[in-house]
């Protein structure tokens, strides 16, 4: 039916106008679009398995969680093998049998696969404002926390790490302010929050190690067949932010990982962006035109990448031309809006003559598609009334015991199923502080301490200068005490008397010392004639021995 160059998509009633992907073309990128019901996941399905089939590695994500059926072969006792049978022999399908294709389930929660994380690092500041939700002054500050966390060195691993450095910018508000631009608490406070609420959307579980090795995604089991890993992402889908968030860090890391190949034979990668209007809805400008950028230049590395979305319109225009392979399933026109949109995305076909395409939009059946695919020489196919070729695989989900058995038996091992923590900014920075906190301990007491030698050196000189006022008061007193003493001793009746006798005898004594004196000296003389210097002598000798 189809050369190991194509990948078979379908065909028309009786195998008319097969539809068959030009494999050295897929990395062009496509649409796959059409309203709930249609036929879109069986489409997606089938390609995944042409691709893996052709030595192509399948990236998809299991919104709704049946594409794990990939790993199952289909069974004639599913209520879809009686449909497939009969489109297999309406199109011509040759050579068609049940089969599975090798698989890698994987999940951000580790809990229907192996788990997937990528550092804060990894993400960058850009791809995580969006994810936070964040207004331009926010990302700035975001900005700011990434750059210092590179400038200094510390690694941002999880979202621990990211509200370390927030807390530490904070810290820091004023220097950040005069290098970078205004730092406000309010504006930390901000991103705080936004964390926190992803945080209490499991969104934690993604930011980690060990991180994604993208390696793993690009890789051929012993048949050669490419392998598809699939990402559980129906609980993800409760948090439509992160899953288009971390859809396009994947875009992001392979663009940035992979060598420029030019267009090779075949893909290096085929990935499916499944619900692709959430990774455009409330996009910024700035953001919108980095996907548009990676969409455009990823198709060097060999990467194609398939926007799988309910309406064409969906798609940004920037966007949409980059996309050359279409296959679109059957839209509603219920409103003025559908209306539109048919219009729109009927203009985007190469026209066939033969196909009205605005009307038969509405009128394909399911499972049938309106097909454009780029040529051999690059150029659109005119558009084609396909019935698409049912897949090999089951239609379905998987038990939780099938489930289990693809996870244990994969390539991929137990490589990601256990975090590691390692020293990163959260612990620096704790480490920083403690130490900080440490030193301002430290020399708060040497303070006290010192305060407290000066209080006692203090006291002990006031205790040594009240001994002294207290020795110098006892002196005094006891000099007073002696003189009261003193004075009362003097005026006591025996210590007069003694004292007046004492006088007396000393009168008499010196009356007659200074008469013999007098007469040693004057000479004898009548009493009645003594001569003044005699009794001057007398007087003076008769003093001394009263005093």
């Amino acid at each position: 039916m189809t050369d190991a160059a194509t990948l078979y998509i379908g065909a028309g009633m009786g195998g008319v106008a097969p539809q068959a992907l030009v494999l050295k073309r897929a990395n062009r990128h496509g649409l796959i679009a059409g309203a709930t019901g249609t036929g879109k996941t069986v489409t997606l399905q089938g390609m995944a398995e042409g691709f893996s089939r052709a030595g192509v590695p399948v990236f998809v994500a299991d919104v709704k969680g049946d594409i794990a059926g990939l790993g199952m072969a289909g069974s004639p006792t599913a209520k879809v093998h009686a449909p497939f049978a009969q489109r297999v022999a309406d199109i011509g399908y040759e050579g068609w049998s049940y089969a599975a294709a090798p698989v890698q389930l994987w999940d951000l929660f580790g809990e229907q696969g192996h788990p997937i994380r990528a550092t804060a690092s990894e993400m960058g500041p850009l791809l995580l404002s969006r994810l936070l939700n964040l207004n331009d002054t926010q990302e700035g500050v975001l900005t700011i926390a990434f750059h210092l966390a590179d400038e200094e060195g510390l690694l941002l691993l999880d979202l621990d790490d990211v509200q370390a450095m927030l807390v530490h910018c904070a810290e820091r508000a004023d220097e950040l302010s005069t290098r970078y631009g205004n730092v406000t608490n309010a504006s930390v406070g901000a991103i705080q929050r936004q964390l926190l609420q992803l945080r209490s959307q499991g969104g934690d579980h993604f930011f980690g190690e060990p991180a994604l090795d993208l390696a793993d995604f690009i890789r051929t089991d012993d048949n050669g067949h490419g392998v598809i890993n699939i990402l559980a992402a129906d609980k993800l889908m409760a948090s439509p932010r992160l899953y288009a968030t971390f859809l396009l860090w994947m875009l992001s890391e392979l663009f940035e990982t992979l060598p420029e190949v030019g267009d090779p034979d075949k893909p290096k990668l085929v990935f499916f962006f499944d619900e692709a209007h959430l990774l455009f809805d409330d996009a910024p400008e700035a953001l919108t035109e980095k996907i548009e950028q990676v969409v455009r230049l990823i198709r060097s590395k060999g990467v194609g990448v398939y926007f799988v979305t309910q309406n064409p319109v969906d798609i940004p225009d920037a966007v949409a031309g980059q996309l050359g392979n279409r296959v679109q399933h059957a839209l509603r026109a219920f409103t003025p809006k559908e209306q539109r949109a048919i219009k729109a995305a009927a203009e985007t076909f190469r026209p066939n003559p033969a196909i009205e395409v605005g009307s038969a939009i509405t009128e394909l059946k399911v499972g049938e598609a309106l097909v454009s695919l780029l040529q051999a020489d690059g150029s659109p196919s005119p558009v084609e009334r396909t019935l698409i070729a049912p897949p090999r695989s089951r239609v379905g989900v998987l038990t939780p015991v099938e489930r289990g058995v693809l996870i244990e038996t994969d390539a991929v091992g137990d490589k990601y199923d256990t975090r590691i923590d390692r020293e990163s900014a959260e612990e620096l920075l704790g480490a920083k502080a403690a130490e900080a906190a440490a030193a301002a301990e430290a020399a708060k007491a040497e303070v006290e301490a010192e305060k407290q030698a000066a209080a006692e050196a203090k006291e002990a000189a006031r205790v040594a200068k009240e001994a002294e006022r207290a020795r110098i008061a006892a002196e005094r007193e006891e000099a007073k005490r002696q003189r009261e003493a003193d004075r009362a001793a003097a005026a006591s009746p025996w210590n007069k008397a003694a004292t007046s006798a004492t006088r007396s005898a000393a009168s008499t004594v010196g009356r007659t010392v200074a008469n013999e004196v007098t007469k040693a000296i004057f000479g004898g003389t009548s009493r009645g004639k003594q001569s003044l210097g005699a009794k001057l002598v007398r007087g003076v000798l008769g003093g001394l021995f009263r005093g």
